[in-house]
């Protein structure tokens, strides 16, 4: 799978697991990771930075997202709306994997308060390790949107 940057972004829940995702994201991956907000713990809003982080990816050019709220639910229910989207939320890394193999996942939504930074660690690199398996699993994803 070739990525050429990531879009990231998370509410007040995510804030500070999300600047250490950045830092491993772009020393380790070489990959260029994009900070869409939040930008400290105050409480706020996570369809704001949803949107955000959705709106960027969706312009596709190997462009890929993680988002990160309390429960991955909200951002996860928010960037789905957007057309050429497809989120889910994981919190082990075979899910990670499934949704890249099958659903051609561009966007991981991630749990703040259920999973450690080193298992997010572990989604990450499943998520960027594994591509698109395609065949009967494209003719699915293509019935996706509406």
């Amino acid at each position: 799978m070739k990525v050429n940057k990531i879009f990231i972004g998370s509410d007040h829940a995510g804030f500070e697991v999300k600047a250490k995702l950045i830092k491993y994201i772009e020393k380790t991956k070489k990959i260029s990771a994009i900070d869409k907000g939040t930008y400290s713990t105050e409480s706020t809003d996570y369809p704001d930075y949803a949107h955000a982080v959705a709106s960027e990816v969706a312009q596709g050019d190997n462009a890929y997202g993680i988002l990160i709220c309390g429960s991955g639910n909200g951002v996860c229910m928010t960037a789905n709306k957007h057309d050429g989207i497809r989120a889910g939320l994981v919190w082990e890394k075979e899910i990670a994997e499934l949704i890249r193999l099958h659903n051609d996942a561009n966007i991981i939504c991630l749990p703040a308060r259920f999973i450690s930074y080193r298992k997010m660690i572990s989604i990450i690199n499943t998520f960027l390790s594994t591509s698109f398996e395609g065949g009967r699993h494209q003719r699915r994803v293509d019935k996706i949107s509406c």
